[in-house]
């Protein structure tokens, strides 16, 4: 068999559901379960998970059918159901002792067994038995002519599910005739309410939900419980516990998240037992054998840490030969960070289109032409991600092809926030509702594999949707993303998130600042995560572990490891760009008073738009080495008047007079490489004739200031050596 059918989702359900649709013998059996389904949709498949779960003998008809019953999910229609079963029930319909229960497909999950079933169906001491709702649908007229209930009771028939004998219910179906597009719900209620036809075939409508739940107006009835192992419905009105549930009418993304526990699809004592059911496995193929993919890229706003994003995009451990690249680039912005990407890596790949500024192509045309690319190269995945969704996992593609399933995005958040790329629910308009299990998904205390109504940011889609998807990020006045997930929920197309492993996070690029040189040194309180990682050194938390003998090159002189070289570089890189360096004199108008006693070649932070993200980073970073330094000494905030960059350099000031600092302490980090970038250089403190001489890139030096600490910058001999300076706590 070719890679194509090995991975191809949908011919592997075929083959799962076709195991299913084999007649067991009447001996055997004595109920039958019978749907119709005339697509292999994801509503499909859930169905026949649970009936397959619970060892139910389940038969779909229609498959491969036109579908001539008209719009019924916002109208009347659904007669093409009633004519598929008098074919298809005509074999049954003189085996008296058999059982058939009949339940819609695409929104029904099964929760219980043959034993259960059956068992509730005899306390009703009918032939046949009906769901029931609490609406009179699809004509209000006849409620009066209902029997009256309880008033916890549902009084009107719902023919999304129904239970009896064969004989009956073949009778039943084929009473009278009815056309494909005629109400199917009306047809079984005109029978229903005629008193005799009632009594002759002893039909009774479940009123307490014993064995159906029609969620539509009766969400707030039913609650999922666990026991032990198993999750179950269990209605908190009439205390039963139904063993079919039927996401009826309009609340389909209600019903779907509902429907993510039942069938102990998610439990508390086991978690998400769905996640092991229907995965492939990948890992193990040559780099030939792989599925292709196409990998599109986005980049619809100013963003920060896009070359970070590029490079783990890169980075995916994925055979780049089986990849072909999309990239849509709205913002001229961005256009250096796809350069850079493109020429360390553009012919690795299989192909690539890219889309620039200058092609004029706004987002929802792009979205809809990349899935035409996909499905012009026969692309058995599309993977999409936006600038803003930083995949750090190097495997989450892979991930994401063995899950296997239509649609699934990654759960991505930003850090230490609860916004994240999925919505757990959305109102009667779409938008955002929050669900009552989002909380525990996002901080991941409920982890697994998650049906939900909107997915953006980053998602995998399987290539055989593509000519579905065709235009679907195009609606009038609403956004791509809404369009898009509005289209698959109207398509019926299930959207998976899944927070088994954390594989990336999103960056906020709200109100991003693009006027420097280097933008993401400025995102310290906007994104601290992703500014740690990448401007924070590797080994500063060393530094903070209790039971480490902290370095000390001279007395009280303290050396951390505290930023990246990335940091150190762009630094020096934006004071450069800006090239407005002091020129050593006493008289400085950058300070309060007009004068510098110890004059330096220098640029202070204020200058570059820096001082209130530097005064963030000494208090988030330094002075917790400051308290691991000189214990008992404690400021909340530090406060820091004097934070600038120093340059020297043979030629200009090459060197700096002993002095004492205005500070309690002062912090002195390296940032460039002596004998590579410098010779000569250091600091010396004279008290205690020691020097610091082999800097190093990217550590600082902490030392007290004022009076015990009289220091000198020792003569910078040949090439730039620069240093960044704060005097703490004047």
């Amino acid at each position: 068999m070719d890679m194509l059918k090995r991975y191809n989702f949908f011919i592997d359900v075929l083959i799962f559901t076709c195991g299913l649709y084999s007649v067991a013998s009447l001996e055997d059996n004595e109920l039958k379960l019978i749907t119709i389904g005339t697509d292999v949709t994801d509503g499909l498949r859930r169905y026949l998970r649970s009936t397959n779960k619970y060892d139910l003998d389940a038969e779909v008809f229609g498959i491969g059918m036109d579908w001539k019953g008209g719009d019924v999910a916002n109208s009347a229609g659904g007669g093409h159901k009633v004519n598929i079963l008098k074919k298809e029930l005509e074999k049954y319909k003189d085996q008296e002792n058999l059982i058939l229960m009949f339940t819609d497909s695409y929104d029904v999950v099964l929760t219980a067994g043959k034993q259960d079933i059956l068992e509730k169906f005899k306390k009703f001491n009918a032939r046949v038995v009906f769901s029931a709702e609490g609406f009179c649908w699809p004509d209000p007229s006849l409620a009066a002519s209902y029997p009256e209930v309880k008033s916890k009771e549902k009084r009107f028939l719902n023919s999304g599910g129904y239970v009896g004998y064969a004989k009956d219910l073949y009778e039943i179906i084929t009473h009278r005739s009815i056309k494909d597009t005629d109400d199917d719900q009306l047809y079984f209620t005109n029978i229903f309410l005629d008193e005799t036809l009632r009594k002759k075939w002893n039909m009774k409508l479940d009123v307490k939900s014993e064995l159906f739940q029609n969620m539509h107006g009766a969400q707030g009835d039913v609650t999922i419980k666990f026991k032990s192992d198993h999750s179950y419905a269990y209605n908190v009105i009439t205390g039963t516990t139904p063993v079919v549930v039927h996401g009826n009418g309009p609340i389909k993304p209600e019903f779907n998240r509902f429907a993510n526990y039942l069938a102990d699809g998610w439990t508390t004592q086991n978690g998400c037992q769905a996640c092991k059911e229907e995965t492939i496995s990948i890992r193990e193929l040559k780099d030939d054998e792989f599925p292709t993919v196409l990998v599109s890229l986005f980049f619809e706003q100013p963003t920060p840490f896009a070359e970070d994003f590029l490079e783990r995009i890169a980075n995916l451990k994925y055979p780049k030969s089986r990849i072909d690249l999309f990239i849509h680039n709205k913002v001229e912005f961005h256009n250096k960070d796809i350069a850079s990407f493109l020429e360390k890596y553009n012919d690795m790949y299989r192909s690539a289109t890219i889309l620039m500024p200058s092609d004029g192509i706004y987002e929802a045309a792009a979205r809809n032409w990349a899935v035409e690319v996909c499905k012009q190269k026969n692309d058995q995945y599309l993977f999409s991600v936006d600038v803003y969704a930083q995949i750090t996992d190097p495997e989450t593609l892979i991930d994401l092809i063995e899950q296997n399933r239509t649609v699934l995005a990654p759960i991505l958040s930003r850090p230490y926030k609860l916004w994240s790329n999925f919505w757990g629910a959305v109102n009667k308009d779409g938008w955002y509702a929050r669900s009552e299990d989002y909380i525990d998904i996002v901080e991941k205390k409920k982890i697994g594999l998650w049906n939900v109504p909107y997915i953006t940011g980053a998602y995998l889609i399987h290539g055989s949707l593509m000519e579905e998807l065709r235009d679907i990020y195009s609606a009038e006045n609403v956004e791509p993303d809404m369009a898009f997930c509005g289209g698959l929920r109207k398509r019926g197309i299930f959207m998976y998130a899944t927070n088994r492993k954390i594989l990336g996070h999103l960056v906020d690029y709200d109100n991003m600042d693009t006027s420097h040189l280097h933008n993401d040194l400025y995102q310290i309180v906007q994104n601290p995560y992703d500014w740690k990682l990448k401007y924070i050194h590797e080994n500063y938390s060393q530094s903070l572990e209790l039971n480490r003998t902290l370095v000390q090159p001279c007395p009280d002189v303290f050396w951390f490891p505290i930023v990246s070289t990335k940091f150190c570089d762009s630094l020096v890189e934006e004071m450069e760009n800006l090239n407005q360096w002091s020129g050593g004199r006493h008289e400085d108008p950058r300070l309060a008073g007009g004068y510098e006693n110890v004059p330096t070649v220098d640029t202070h932070m204020r200058q570059i738009g820096m001082e209130e993200h530097w005064l963030h980073f000494l208090k988030v970073y330094v002075s917790p080495l400051q308290e691991r330094a000189f214990e008992g000494y404690h400021s909340d905030p530090p406060r820091a008047i004097m934070n600038f960059v120093v340059r020297y350099r043979p030629n200009e000031q090459d060197r700096l007079r002993p002095h004492h600092d205005s500070s309690t302490f002062t912090i002195n980090i390296a940032l460039n490489t002596p004998m590579k970038d410098f010779e000569g250089g250091g600091c010396r403190f004279l008290r205690y004739n020691c020097s610091v001489t082999a800097t190093r890139k990217g550590w600082m030096l902490m030392h007290p200031g004022r009076l015990t600490h009289f220091h000198e910058g020792l003569v910078t001999t040949k090439g730039t050596r620069y240093i960044m300076i704060s005097f703490v706590d004047p």
